[in-house]
This record gives structure tokens, sequence and C-alpha cells, in this order.
């Protein structure tokens, strides 16, 4: 087991089973040593975690801990990428997408969720860069979707 599993082992969670791509694309690139992946959202067992817009049917703490476990179903993504997560060596950046009610301003702590996870996990390697963008309406009515840059040694 990788450190950055045992670790995740030690907060209490598990990578789930990479969740399917949805359309015609593939779940990560990797050019050199960087790896983009597709957007991600939050879900447990392939079912939404929660539906709908923060603000209006989801509270800020219910997009919180839909961040984390969008950040579960990614490492599941990269994991299946290159084999071991201890191969990363940066969270270089996320882009994240809050749908959102209208008169909802508070995406930065939905998505603190996300970058206070990965920070738990990775340490210092976990510091990135980050957008997180409102929007009024997401695929499939998800409440949040994530993409993110990753850095990775040889393998």
């Amino acid at each position: 087991m990788s450190k950055v599993e045992e670790r995740l082992k030690e907060l209490g969670y598990e990578l789930p089973t990479v969740p399917p791509t949805m359309a015609n694309y593939v779940s990560c690139v990797q050019t050199g040593n960087v790896i983009y992946t597709s957007g991600a959202g939050c879900y447990v067992n392939g079912n939404p975690m929660y539906l709908g817009r923060l603000g209006l049917d989801v509270t800020i703490e219910q997009g919180y801990e839909a961040a984390k476990v969008t950040v579960l179903n990614l490492l599941a993504i990269l994991k299946s990428e290159i084999g071991d997560l201890d191969r990363i060596t940066r969270i270089v950046k996320l882009f994240a997408l809050v749908s959102s009610a209208p008169d909802f301003y508070e995406q930065p702590r939905v998505v603190n969720g996300a970058s206070d996870f990965l920070i738990e996990i990775f340490g210092e390697a976990g510091k990135h860069a980050r957008a997180a963008a409102g929007t009024s309406v997401l695929p499939f009515n998800n409440p949040i979707e994530i993409e993110m840059i990753v850095e990775v040694n040889e393998g």
C-alpha cells in the first residue's frame, strides 16, 4: 500500500472504484510529468452524494464534504493512470465549479473541502493554485465538479 493510501486510511478514507467517464473523453491525460484530469463529481458507489445547487438544495457543509469525495474520485482516477499515488510530487492546481443559487457567493468555502483534504493527505506537496467558480447548473444536477493538475515523477 502506498504512503498516500496509508494516509487516507489514517484519515478514515479509502479509494473508491474508478468512476466511469460519462461521454466521449478520457479521465486524464499525461504530458511529460504533468497529468490533467477531466472534471469529476461527488459520486459514492456510482451514485451522487448530493444533487442540486449550493445555497438552495445543498448546504456549505455538505458541499465541503462533497468536495472531499470528489478528491477521492480524482485520486482513484490518478491511481488507475499512474499505478502508485506516491508518484505524485505536487498538486499543481484545482479548477472547481460549484452549482450555485443566484444569491450564493461562498464557492471558496465549498472548495476548501478539496483544498484542505489535499493538504491533509500530501502536506506541503498538496498546496496548490486554484479557481473556485460558481455556475448555474452542472451536468446531471451535480453540486460540484473539480478537475486537477498534478506533477508526477518518473515511474
